[in-house]
């Protein structure tokens, strides 16, 4: 009864036509003019605007033609090993003394490079291809270095040439040096094996560390020279490390992808 009351009561009361119309406050201008502003800058972004992202995956710095392994072409006892691990060797150059029922034989590099591991030593019984030693393929001292830098394949597609590459080297401080700046060379599209990584690499331990969390694929990375710092490459900081880069120095690469339009993403 007391809602039919109150609602015959209002139907009997005139009309309030005579009453100013209230406007919104200023307070609510404000409030509607930041949101207008706001939405036109967000479209505007959308429709011009890029994300940047990057891909981070673990590298190694060699001299670009890779490695091999040599191995014996005979069966016998080392008796003389005739490199040293770090030297840099003409092809065709004598690194073990092996005897054999026939006599003794020589082992030899087959292209010019510096020995990066030993594997046999002297009193050791070989077999026929067995893996004496590892050989990086570098005719020069001055040769520069590169960066391989093994990406997951998913991620591959999304480089593009010339891409920007930060590379946290591992025996250099981060906090102190920086990292070492570079430049994408070349992005090979076929996803690696652990075996085609140790063949190219002459290690068998990183062609399984590599490819831990899959198959990636090798990005080649050129290195941007200076002739300011003491490695002869360019860092974030000024100077860089007061020491030259070797090869077989391992690092973690940062790609950046090609840019993407939000319109891309912010739409279904």
């Amino acid at each position: 009864m007391q809602f039919r009351q109150q609602a015959l009561a209002k139907l009997q009361s005139p009309e309030e036509l005579d009453l100013p119309v209230r406007l919104a406050r200023p307070q609510g201008w404000l409030v509607l003019s930041v949101t207008v502003i706001a939405m036109a800058a967000a479209s505007v972004w959308a429709l011009t605007g890029s994300v940047s992202s990057t891909v981070s995956a673990p590298a190694i710095l060699t001299h670009g033609q890779g490695s091999y392994l040599l191995q014996s072409p005979v069966d016998g006892q080392v008796t003389a090993v005739l490199a040293r691990q770090g030297e840099r060797l003409p092809a065709n150059s004598p690194v073990l003394k092996v005897r054999t029922r026939q006599g003794e034989s020589v082992v030899r590099t087959l292209d010019a490079g510096r020995i990066t591991a030993l594997a046999a030593s002297v009193g050791q019984i070989i077999r026929t291809g067995a893996n004496v030693a590892a050989v990086e393929k570098v005719a020069h001292a001055k040769d520069p270095l590169y960066a391989t830098v093994y990406v997951p394949a998913e991620n591959a597609a999304g480089i593009p040439a010339h891409a920007s590459v930060d590379l946290t080297v591992q025996s250099v401080p981060s906090q102190e040096y920086g990292v070492l700046h570079g430049e994408v060379k070349s992005v090979d599209r076929s996803a690696q094996s652990p075996q085609q990584i140790a063949a190219f690499l002459g290690d068998s331990q990183l062609g399984e560390e590599f490819t831990r969390k899959g198959r990636p694929v090798a990005v080649t990375v050129e290195l941007e020279k200076s002739s300011g710092t003491k490695s002869g490459y360019e860092w974030s900081s000024a100077d860089g490390p007061p020491f030259k880069l070797t090869s077989m120095t391992l690092a973690t690469g940062s790609i950046r992808l090609a840019d993407r339009r939000p319109v891309d993403w912010l739409l279904p």
